[in-house]
């Protein structure tokens, strides 16, 4: 959920470890510290505070100085956002610090034994452990990266650390079931949680997988595997730039995102419509590649559990078997599979925990798995079978935007794929006119950011209790995420329902202070204007997401317009107006709309 910094090299590394800090705030976090040595030197300078990283950069400056230091942005599991919680933590004489994201599920027992031992520990967190268990090591004789490996072998639960130690120019780092990445400069080398924090200084990356334990100095790095074998990672070049993981003109990320789905969603489509005939040419599953898939499960969480529900229906569309799960409750307790169920795993980050775990468990009961992911290296990508990525780049607003619609876009050619291979390579009906429509998407999408007139539903609508979003088929999963953006970052409380169970039990809530803003465009669109109708009666005002406004002239009393698209697809473009909804809407009650109270960007932990 926080982030990890690391920067080993020469000269001062100060600035660089604020900036990588600075980077992840989009990851969630209340409270921020460095801890900074000079080569070979002293024991760690800490800095630390609950609050901002600018906070932290006034706290730090000419305060701390050292080519080697580690950095942490903070999201309180174990005690609250304190001075004393906030990482790194040390040992009782200050010669270790650790930062560490996380939950060490036996911490409990280890500070128990620690204390008895004489050990005194000063904050609340399960991460002080560590740097406790480093100290009895080396106090027994054993150099750095041995008291290291023999403390991590004390621990359970997921956790990525990195530590520094007095007398020692290495940074250690290891990582099982949270994210690590190392970045390969030209002078330095750099660790963090996730790409961007170092995007600035280079773009060449080795994805550490579980169970590495990785020694990094100024003059190199020394990667071993979970069997403890000396590996040779591949060294990757990513694709993003430091541009694109920045704000630019926009105020905010989130407003930046919505406005690059024309480009994310042309790179998510590239080469898999071909332009010439509307041709689907999903390379990355050759014909036949889903033949023996007798069922699909999909996990997810959040948005990319809607974007998943879209998926399932446009496979009930097509009379195609699928089911869609939160990973957090399949994980509990996982339906039936076998060697012809695969089990698609959609998660953004390619790291969130609950949806790891779902697919671990798939696998081991013997089904297949896919990962429909945005990030290359990721721990999904990696473990699964095969991987779908959807090329959206970067995304840092902590409500996600441009991800939704290249997930549904990939996981819509991903569906026809999986038709054409259990029906001896048929496509399904409409497929060329779909596929067709997924190629124009771009354009259809930057007419709505264009044109788009919400700021007046925002302002019309800003004092009320409640807001519903409705929906049928398609149109419904888009009922449910944007009732999640528009509560995630204004607030207030937004629900959103199937439009057909608005008279079974939610319509007692419905008032004139309650606007019900319906996604009209769609099959059985029909069915959810009679819906919006029994609303009326009872005083609600309707706010209509149409590409005719005719059709509710005299039902609405104010219209979203979106252009004409294929049945299916409307509910993306119909997605962007309610996007532009929740950011205006939460702009005119002036929530920080990027970072939004109690919320990560990447859930790593369960």
């Amino acid at each position: 959920m926080c982030g990890i910094i690391a920067r080993i090299g020469d000269g001062d590394g100060v600035q660089e470890l604020l900036q990588g800090l600075s980077n992840l705030e989009y990851r969630g976090y209340d409270s921020a510290g460095l801890a900074v040595k000079q080569r070979n030197g002293s024991q760690p300078t800490v800095v630390k505070r609950q609050g901002n990283v600018s906070e932290l950069r006034d706290l730090a400056d000419g305060q701390v100085l050292g080519p080697v230091g580690i950095g942490h942005t903070r999201w309180s599991t174990h005690g609250p956002p304190t001075d004393d919680n906030a990482h790194p933590h040390t040992d009782c004489d200050g010669r270790v610090a650790v930062v560490h994201n996380g939950i060490i599920d036996n911490y409990g027992e280890l500070r128990e034994r620690l204390a008895a031992d004489g050990h005194e520990f000063r904050s609340d967190t399960d991460t002080e452990v560590v740097p406790h268990l480093v100290e009895e090591f080396l106090a027994d004789g054993h150099d750095a990266e041995t008291a290291f490996r023999k403390t991590v072998d004390q621990l359970s639960g997921s956790y990525a650390i990195a530590m520094i130690v007095e007398g020692d120019d290495a940074v250690y780092a290891t990582r099982e079931g949270s994210p690590l990445v190392l970045g390969v400069g030209d002078d330095s080398y750099y660790l963090a949680s996730d790409v961007p924090a170092f995007l600035e200084y280079t773009d060449r990356v080795v994805y550490l997988d579980d169970g590495d334990t990785l020694v990094v100095r100024p003059d190199g790095y020394t990667l071993t595997d979970a069997s403890g074998s000396v590996a040779e990672p591949a060294v990757e070049t990513v694709s993003w730039n430091p541009e694109q993981a920045g704000k630019g003109a926009y105020d905010h990320y989130m407003l930046k995102e919505i406005y690059e789905q024309p480009h994310s969603l042309r790179q998510a489509i590239e080469g898999r419509v071909k332009p010439e005939s509307n041709e689907l040419a999903l390379e990355e599953f050759p014909p036949g590649t889903f033949e023996d898939v007798d069922s699909i499960q999909f996990v997810a969480c959040g948005t990319s559990y809607h974007a998943a529900k879209y998926a399932v229906q446009l496979c009930a569309n097509r009379q195609l078997s699928a089911q869609a799960f939160l990973a957090s409750e399949y994980a509990t307790a996982i339906p039936h599979v076998d060697e012809n169920t695969l089990v698609v795993g959609v998660t953004q980050s390619g790291e969130t925990a609950d949806t790891l775990t779902a697919l671990r468990r798939a696998k081991d009961a013997g089904a297949q798995t896919l990962a429909v992911t945005n990030v290359v290296g990721s721990t999904a990508a990696r473990e699964c079978d095969d991987a779908l990525f959807i090329r959206a780049g970067p995304e840092i607003g902590v409500a996600a935007t441009k991800t939704f619609s290249s997930q549904v876009v990939c996981l819509a050619l991903f569906v026809e794929q999986y038709y054409r291979d259990r029906h001896d390579g048929e496509p399904s009906d409409g497929s060329e006119e779909m596929l067709a429509a997924i190629r124009d998407l771009p354009d259809v999408i930057e007419s709505v950011l264009e044109q788009s007139s919400v700021q007046s539903v925002a302002e019309a609508y800003r004092d009320v209790d409640s807001y519903f979003f409705i929906g049928r088929n398609t149109g419904y999963t888009v009922a449910l995420e944007g009732a999640l953006k528009f509560k995630e970052i204004t607030y207030e409380h937004a629900e959103g329902f199937a439009a057909g169970e608005l008279k079974h039990g939610p319509l007692a809530l419905v008032t004139p202070s309650t606007p019900i803003i319906g996604i009209v465009d769609g099959l059985d669109s029909d069915k959810t204007i009679h819906s919006l109708a029994e609303a009326k009666t009872r005083g609600a005002p309707i706010v209509a997401v149409t590409s005719d406004p005719e059709d509710v002239r005299d039902l609405a009393d104010m219209v979203l317009e979106i252009p004409e698209t294929n049945v299916e697809l409307a509910g993306v473009v119909a997605n962007v107006q309610l996007q532009l909804l929740s950011y205006h809407a939460a702009a005119m009650l002036s929530r920080p709309i990027d970072k939004p109270r109690n919320l990560a960007k990447s859930v790593t932990v369960e």
